[in-house]
């Protein structure tokens, strides 16, 4: 069985971890997975992500067995080379979802701890399940989260819920993650919350939707409000009069469904 499934249906991707009787725990396999899963969607024709974990579990954090047997050798071999732009292979297993070019909605149930809970920072919107738990496990284990949540955590909480998750691994409830930040809304059937957004999402300008993607990570990077005003303008030009708006438009006006060509942008 392979650690991950990808399936593009009507230009959405639905990526699927696959290793239930492990409750989806990352091992290298899995991260080598993750992460070669989210690469190969660059050069496809979509326009949403759907992630979601098989089982009763989206991700149960990191498969300590397998990483202890790693760390008898050389940590730092293991962790410091930027094998992937700025990143280590675990940290691009959260990065390449926000780096990814369109929306990607993270579907969680069960435990979403440790290496889980990054992975689904990495994605533009969280559904959760009423009794999904959530937490940054590493501490129990005499570990730092290292997996690109640090880089992704200040963007959706206040400094004192990242300290208090980091330093004490408690797991915390679905309901108390929303009203923190941390997940987005709260669904009885999360992965079928998660296809209805993206088929939303899908229905929408490619061009722009992207345009949008690019803007608020410019708007999040602490760039000047200046250099903020400015790619507004610069993509908005860009998609003025372009095909895929005149096609909103045109459909708009006929109260039809647009339909449009690539991927846009």
């Amino acid at each position: 069985m392979p650690r991950v499934t990808t399936e593009i249906k009507g230009h959405i991707a639905h990526v699927t971890l696959t290793r239930p009787d492990k409750m989806n725990a990352v091992d290298p396999e899995m991260a080598e997975a993750i992460v070669a899963a989210g690469h190969a969607l660059r050069g496809e024709d979509i326009r949403a992500v759907v992630l979601s974990g098989a089982g009763r579990a989206f991700c149960a954090g990191l498969d300590v067995m397998s990483f202890a047997a790693l760390a008898k050798g050389d940590p730092e071999a293991l962790i410091m080379p930027r094998s992937h732009g700025d990143t280590n292979l675990f940290q691009e297993v959260a990065m390449v979802w926000h780096r990814l070019a369109v929306p990607v909605i993270a579907a969680l149930h069960g435990a979403v701890y440790g290496a889980g809970l990054q992975l689904a920072l990495g994605a533009d919107i969280r559904i959760a399940a009423p009794e999904t738990q959530l937490a940054i496990m590493e501490m129990k284990w005499g570990l730092i989260p290292d997996m690109g949540g640090m880089a992704l955590l200040p963007r959706l909480t206040r400094s004192d819920v990242i300290r208090h998750l980091t330093y004490t691994a408690r797991p915390i409830p679905a309901a108390q993650a929303a009203a923190w930040g941390l997940v987005t809304e709260i669904a009885e059937d999360p992965l079928t919350a998660a296809q209805d957004l993206a088929r939303d999402i899908a229905g929408r300008s490619p061009s722009a939707m992207r345009a949008a993607k690019r803007l608020i990570s410019v708007a999040e990077s602490g760039a000047s409000v200046a250099d903020v005003l400015m790619e507004e303008s610069r993509e908005q030009a860009a998609l003025i009069g372009q095909p895929d708006q005149m096609e909103q438009i045109a459909a708009n006006m006929a109260g039809r469904a647009p339909v449009f060509g690539g991927a846009g942008g």
